[in-house]
């Protein structure tokens, strides 16, 4: 059975073989072993502890095969943004253009840097393996971090975040950071993403320009890609839109990537869920099912049957998450 557990110490060398299947531009996992050695002791931290409110801290999750314990993927939640460390986007906007002599009106649009989102949450560094593609294994890696967050609201922030990777070439590169960011940087797209992954970000306050960036005077090979996603990520954009997820014109300043957000208690998954004690039976629908407790935190796919305040679930899936009979777990159910 595959579960979604909180990362452990002995995850490194599964979290390092992940990063290197990810590839270049996925930002979160482009970095050196010892950044994602240091991931694993701050999320270990973060879940023993008993905070109660934003601390700018990541819960790193992984996918678990229960039989063969083989990791197969890996997805986080970072309790807030933008603080001490920038979270820095463009944001579209758009400029009303008259001329009473010219006899001229029109609209332009222009990207400025901002840090729009500091105090948010954001969901982030959702991979699975290709060995676990095409199960409902992406599905449960990302509907788990909705769960984990309903665990304990007071822990994030008033709106959840979500990037998404935008358009990259065969060859690791980007036609927006080529003909956008890159004169400013004068480092490949590849570095720019790993410091910026690595970094407190101070240097692209320091490098990015202070002015607006008029979209009507770059060349189309990067007009076309702002907003969209890699194609590798279009599944994942259209599971956050079913979440509830909205693009309102913010990019990520390497790729153009979309950033969408949704209010933290209206995520879908979280919304649906509800709280309810177990006992041994077979379901007739499939749910999602969570421990609702951070210093314990797994989830399984499984079928489950609600009968008045109780839920059925299989004794298989009572052990991945290893609770029994009478515990109180966190149930999200399908509705199809």
């Amino acid at each position: 059975m595959l579960r979604v557990r909180a990362a452990r110490r002995d995850d490194i060398d599964a979290f390092v073989a992940l990063s290197d299947a990810a590839g270049t531009g996925f930002t979160s996992l482009s970095v050196t072993p010892d950044v994602l050695a240091a991931r694993l002791e701050k999320s270990i931290s973060a879940f023993a502890s008993n905070a109660g409110k934003p601390t700018e801290s990541t819960y790193q999750m992984m996918l678990e095969d229960t039989e063969s314990g083989k990791i197969l993927g890996c997805s986080a939640v970072k309790d807030a943004v933008g603080i001490s460390k920038p979270y820095y986007d463009f944001k579209i906007i758009t400029l009303a253009q008259s001329s009473a002599e010219a006899d001229r009106r029109f609209d332009m649009k222009a990207m400025i840097l901002v840090n729009d989102f500091a105090g948010c949450s954001e969901v982030g560094t959702l991979f699975v393996s290709d060995a676990a593609r095409g199960n409902g294994a992406g599905r449960l890696v990302a509907q788990t971090r909705y769960l984990l967050i309903a665990a304990d609201y007071g822990r994030f922030g008033p709106h959840v975040l979500a990037e998404l990777r935008g358009v990259v070439r065969e060859d690791g590169s980007s036609p927006f950071f080529d003909h956008v960011s890159k004169p400013f940087f004068r480092m490949t797209f590849d570095e720019a993403d790993r410091l910026s992954a690595a970094s407190d970000n101070q240097f692209i306050l320091d490098l990015m320009p202070k002015h607006m960036i008029y979209l009507d005077i770059l060349p189309e090979a990067a007009r076309e890609v702002i907003g969209q996603t890699h194609e590798h990520g279009r599944g994942a954009r259209r599971l956050l839109e079913w979440e509830g997820f909205t693009y309102n014109g913010y990019v990520d300043i390497f790729d153009g990537g979309p950033l969408m957000s949704v209010p933290t208690r209206e995520a879908r998954t979280a919304r649906e869920s509800d709280r309810f004690e177990i006992a041994t039976g077979e379901g007739d629908i499939t749910g999602i099912v969570s421990t609702d407790d951070f210093q314990n935190f797994r989830s399984v796919r499984t079928a489950v049957t609600v009968k008045d305040d109780k839920v059925l679930i299989p004794a298989e899936a009572q052990a991945a998450l290893e609770l029994g009979e009478g515990e109180t777990v966190r149930v999200w159910r399908s509705q199809s």
